[in-house]
């Protein structure tokens, strides 16, 4: 008989148990957006306009009351239960941004664009210490107390103290006449009358002494004016205008050179056109609703006279001097009789074309704000024949300026005008004493010079 013997084989049986571990959902859920799926190779995902789009498309899913969520407490708020709401509207003018500012209102699609590169080598790596150099960041060699302190104290004055203050720039004004004038030097505390001027280093003072040009420092000043005010040249209005022509008055191709008869040219008012009127009425209802805005000033056709030749140039300049005044031995006028047989003494002025304004700006008000005029005078250098009875002291002189007027000529046709001056063709001028103006002047010098007036 025979038996056979099958082997046994044992075989382990291993199950694999995985436990979750599953997050619990959120109180809040959020809101998934069906995006189309346009996939990664498209560049849509990182564009600012893709961000913008679904902005757009998807509509808010909230559920706003009448205050939208934000209680507003209109108590203590001045006119508003009156119905005067101003206190609550934006501000028609706002105020300047500030520079820190000007980083958030960057448009979305200027962010994260780099605005410099790393010491302007291209193949050096972004490190850390390139970056912080670029940026302006603040850097030290240790870290020691004092350095510590020393760059706390830097951050803490450029976060306080703003360059664009206004506080800050008529401090710095301040110290400018304090270098120049230290007797008359304010150093008390600040009142609404009284302003501190700001600390004067040492490197101001070197400055001062030894002043650099700011772009080209081999320069060497050779000579300083004192800035004054020319009392006696200031007219009766007040102020001076500058004219601008857009084009030359003079072209005279046979001629290339200046013509001085423009020195002694006499510019007319010709009248109103209907626009400028119009507007002119505009600008004078928005002045009454923000008296923020500068006082208008009223535009007007301007008509063009001159000489009829250039040897009068010197005898008008000459007339209308006030140095020797009752010396008329020198003076080329154009004589005629008058109709009793005396002689008349004038210089004639001949119409040479009508200019319209095209661009005019200017603060009554404020005629020292915007831009002055200025005079450099050195009575050792300058040898032309007097104008005046009296000397000047060598010193640039400013002069206030209450508009500045660009001119162009008018075109040919028919302009409707508002206001219209009578047509004239030939100006007869003189010099003469200036009587009732003499005290217009000494009350415009008094509104300026109390004690000098």
């Amino acid at each position: 008989m025979a038996s056979s013997q099958r082997p046994d084989y044992r075989q382990d049986y291993i199950a694999r148990i995985r436990y979750s571990n599953a997050l619990p959902p959120p109180p809040c859920p959020p809101k998934l957006l069906d995006i189309p799926n346009t996939g990664l190779s498209s560049g849509q995902y990182t564009s600012a306009g893709f961000a913008s789009r679904l902005a757009r498309e998807q509509p808010l899913n909230i559920e706003a009351d009448a205050e939208l969520g934000m209680p507003i407490d209109l108590v203590g708020l001045p006119g508003v239960f009156d119905g005067d709401e101003s206190a609550i509207q934006s501000l028609s003018n706002p105020p300047a941004l500030h520079p820190a500012d000007r980083a958030l209102m960057r448009p979305p699609n200027a962010l994260g664009k780099a605005t410099a590169s790393a010491a302007g080598a291209s193949f050096l790596r972004r490190t850390e210490y390139i970056t912080s150099s670029t940026t302006g960041a603040s850097k030290f060699e240790s870290s020691n107390s004092s350095n510590t302190m020393r760059v706390r104290t830097k951050r803490r004055r450029q976060v306080d103290i703003s360059e664009d203050d206004p506080t800050n720039i008529a401090r710095h004004i301040l110290k400018g006449f304090n270098l120049a004038y230290p007797d008359d030097a304010y150093n008390g505390p600040d009142t609404a009358d009284n302003l501190r001027a700001a600390e004067i280093v040492p490197e101001d003072r070197q400055a001062w002494k030894m002043p650099k040009h700011p772009v080209n420092p081999n320069l060497t000043c050779i000579g300083t004016y004192p800035l004054l005010p020319d009392w006696d040249a200031m007219p009766d209005t007040g102020s001076y205008m500058a004219y601008k022509f857009m084009a030359p008055p003079i072209n005279n191709p046979n001629d290339p050179s200046y013509d001085s008869r423009l020195d002694v040219a006499l510019l007319r008012p010709a009248g109103q056109t209907v626009e400028d009127h119009n507007l002119y009425v505009q600008e004078q209802e928005a002045h009454k609703q923000d008296p923020t805005i500068p006082l208008p000033i009223p535009r007007y056709d301007f008509e063009l006279f001159l000489p009829p030749d250039r040897e009068k140039v010197h005898g008008i300049k000459r007339n209308f001097t006030t140095h020797d005044p009752d010396n008329d031995t020198e003076i080329p006028f154009d004589e005629t009789q008058d109709e009793d047989g005396r002689a008349k003494k004038y210089f004639k002025y001949e119409l040479i074309r009508t200019y319209e304004t095209q661009n005019q700006v200017g603060d009554p008000e404020n005629t020292y704000g915007d831009v002055v005029a200025l005079a450099i005078h050195d009575p050792e250098q300058h040898e032309e024949e007097p104008l005046r009875g009296t000397k000047l002291q060598k010193a640039a002189y400013f002069y206030p300026i209450i508009q500045k007027t660009n001119l162009r000529s008018r075109r040919p046709g028919k302009v409707e005008m508002a206001l219209e001056e009578p047509k004239v063709d030939i100006i007869e001028t003189a010099a003469r004493d200036p009587d009732a103006e003499v005290e217009r002047r000494r009350t415009v010098r008094q509104r300026y010079d109390p004690i000098g007036a």
